[in-house]
This record gives C-alpha cells, structure tokens and sequence, in this order.
C-alpha cells in the first residue's frame, strides 16, 4: 500500500526547544486524522512540517510515497488558523479564492480561472459571496473563503490548523459538512489540528494524540482513550470531556 502520508522518526529541534521528537506513524488514503495535545505538544510545528515549511528537520516524510521536498504543491490544500490577510485590501472573495490556484495575487481571471472559482465557491456554499468585498465577509463566511482557496487546487491531502477557530457552532458544523463531503467526492486524506475532543470524537477516523513524542495514533476509539489522554495531559481535570483551548508550537 502506497500511504497518504509517512512519517519515520521526525525530529524538529527550534532554537534548543525540541518541539517534535522521534514521531513515526502512517495514514491510509481517504483517513480523516485528528492531531490533538497541549500545549506546546508540536501539533503546529508537525503540520508545518508536513507541509515542507519546515527544512531543518531529521528523519523522513513521505506524501503518497514521495518525499516532501519532491511533491508538487497542488497536491497539498491548506487552511491555516489564523487568516493573516488584510481585510481592507481592495479585493473580492473570487479573487482571494483564484490567489490559491494561481499561487499570486491574480489581475484579471481567465473564463477558466472563473468557472474553477465559482464551481467550488458554490462547493462550499458561497457562491453568492463570488463578487462580495473581503472587508464585508463575517468570520464564518471567510473560513468558507479559505476552504474553497485551498479546495480549489483539487488536493489529494488536506491539512487544516485548528479551522473552527473564530466562527460559531452552526458554522463550525457546515464546515465539517463541507469537509465530509469534499472528502466523499473525491477520497482525499483529511488532517486536522484540534483542541476539541467530541469533534475529533465525532468526525475522525483517526487521531494522533501528541505532546513532542507520539503519545497514540490509530482509529479514535483506541487513541483517545482515558489512558492515552492522561499520559498526553497529564490529568483529565481540565478537559471536561470537551476541549482544550490555547495556542501550541
């Protein structure tokens, strides 16, 4: 079997903190893993290297058999958490969407480029927003934005960083919705960092429960077990059977 994604032995040392240390585990095609921890476990730092913004690092990662640094771009869709772009920029939702396809801020779109950005803008529910200023978008319907940008390249592996963050609970459930069902239609991998435990519960196949070394990784009913949960936490006080919040590295 040709795995979505290996990793063997991952190390990640920032400054002297060693922030990912000696992770190994493999995702089959068409899983959808929930990377969960405390903070400062490595979640975010893992996804960057999964992503290859991270060069400086020892062992090895593999997407669909391919080492990081050889995989084409467009095989990779990403959602950040924290949405970096400047609200007040004088640009409307299908260009932030073709910026993703085009990798560059696009000047005027190709017929092409439009049915490509409408198709998936009406994916994810936002096609009515196609010609809508950002400055104008509520924090739900940029999370949709940000979906369709990284949608819109077709990728095989999708990775998200905590990508409930900033929008209500309706929202947060069409965006699982969104994800299903983009995952249905086309069999990519899904990985996802996430503080929330009932949605890893929920809409995992997967979790991976981290905090620098591999804590567990398998199906979510054997991972994220009281055991497991302990050793990666410390104590189950705190998580009062729901989440986490806060930051990571």
């Amino acid at each position: 079997m040709t795995y979505a994604l290996e990793v063997n032995n991952l190390a990640v040392t920032l400054g002297e903190f060693r922030a990912v240390d000696g992770v190994s585990f493999n995702v089959e095609p068409a899983s959808f893993v929930a990377i969960l921890g405390p903070n400062g476990s490595g979640k975010t730092t893992l996804l960057k290297a999964i992503l290859g913004l991270i060069n400086d690092y020892s062992g090895e990662i593999l997407v669909f058999g391919k080492n990081i640094r050889d995989v084409h771009p467009d095989a990779i869709g990403y959602v950040p958490q924290l949405k970096t772009i400047d609200r007040s920029f004088p640009a409307v939702t299908c260009d932030l969407v073709a910026s993703g396809m085009m990798r560059s801020w696009p000047g005027k779109l190709s017929a092409k480029v439009h049915r490509d950005v409408d198709s998936v803008l009406q994916l994810v529910g936002a096609g009515h927003l196609c010609h809508e200023p950002l400055k104008h978008l509520s924090g739900g319907e940029l999370q949709r934005v940000y979906l369709a940008r990284a949608m819109v390249r077709k990728p095989d592996l999708f990775l998200l960083d905590e990508p409930a963050t900033g929008i209500d609970a309706v929202g947060e459930d069409d965006m699982y919705e969104i994800l299903e069902g983009y995952q249905a239609k086309t069999g990519a991998t899904i990985i996802m960092v996430t503080h929330d435990l009932m949605t890893a519960r929920h809409h995992a196949t997967h979790a991976l429960l981290i905090n620098r070394r591999l804590i567990s990784f398998g199906p979510q009913s054997e991972s994220l077990t009281d055991e497991n949960l302990k050793q990666a936490f410390g104590h189950l006080g705190h998580l009062h059977g729901l989440e986490w919040e806060g930051g990571d590295v």
